[in-house]
């Protein structure tokens, strides 16, 4: 199997616990996952198999639409449920009116600080292990967008849930963490859903223990598709050598033989001159 597959990860298990079950099942040693989901996280994960997996930088996945249920009155140290708490009080009465200003103030861009327990590396270790061994560290910070956020349910000064499509490497929980400063109310994440990551959508996903729905490579690209019937110019292609394509100004380009099995990805170098990026 070459391709993309969409596994609505259960809660309890890593991403990495996901390959590996489906390089097991499959029989396939070439699996990979883009987008990382915390244990705590369930939802939509894609997957390349096979010669899948040289395409996963390519697919376009900018944006990420989640549901996240927040637990009031309770902050811990990895900013969601699974931490040890840091504090507690419950000392608070927020009104629905105002919690829905609040996250509609959010929708904007902003320098977002990235959690302490998360794999972002600083000095050539990862945060996490700062955070473990109690060493302290300046969190980095980047800028993010929130693109839309919606109030789904609130069970009064006690948990709501909220549905929000934000930009690639916006951390969830840091979100969380930043509304309940605005509202000088602890919180912490409870429950995590990744429902939308760019086009692929939770309702064409299946469990890891179903049978896969296998995406085509040349289905799973939103770049040009060329088909080439040029014998010359087809062996040229398959030996990843350069190739010239006139008047083409697509920075990458998937290349179909005449059945329209994919053959290669190049990529724009020169004015009318591709390098080989990717070969199948």
């Amino acid at each position: 199997m070459d391709g993309i597959i969409l596994i609505n990860k259960e809660k309890g298990i890593t991403s990495r616990d996901v390959v590996n079950k489906i390089s097991k099942k499959l029989g396939i040693k070439k699996v990979g996952h883009a987008g990382t989901l915390d244990p705590i996280a369930t939802g939509l994960l894609v997957i390349g198999v096979g010669k899948g997996t040289k395409i996963m930088e390519l697919l376009t996945m900018d944006t990420k639409e989640y549901i996240a249920t927040v637990k009031l009155g309770i902050k811990t140290d990895t900013l969601d449920i699974t931490g040890d708490i840091l504090e507690e009080n419950y000392n608070f009465d927020l009104d629905k009116e105002k919690l829905e200003r609040t996250l509609n103030s959010f929708k904007k861009k902003y320098m977002q600080t990235v959690p302490l327990f998360s794999a972002v590396k600083i000095n050539g270790k990862k945060l996490y292990q700062y955070g473990r061994s109690n060493k302290e560290v300046d969190l980095p910070k980047r800028e993010v967008e929130i693109f839309d956020i919606e109030l789904l349910d609130y069970h009064k000064n006690q948990e709501f849930t909220f549905k929000t499509l934000v930009s690639k490497g916006t951390y969830i929980r840091s979100l969380i963490r930043d509304i309940g400063e605005c509202l000088n109310i602890n919180m912490t994440m409870q429950d995590l859903k990744r429902t939308k990551s760019g086009k692929f959508k939770i309702e064409d996903a299946t469990l890891v223990d179903e049978n896969y729905k296998n995406i085509k490579i040349k289905d799973a690209l939103d770049i040009k598709k060329i088909k080439i019937d040029n014998p010359g110019l087809l062996k040229k292609i398959i030996n990843g050598n350069s190739i010239e394509l006139k008047n083409e100004n697509s920075n990458y380009i998937l290349l179909l033989d005449s059945n329209e099995k994919e053959l290669a990805i190049y990529k724009k170098v020169k004015f009318n001159e591709f390098n080989a990026f990717k070969v199948f």
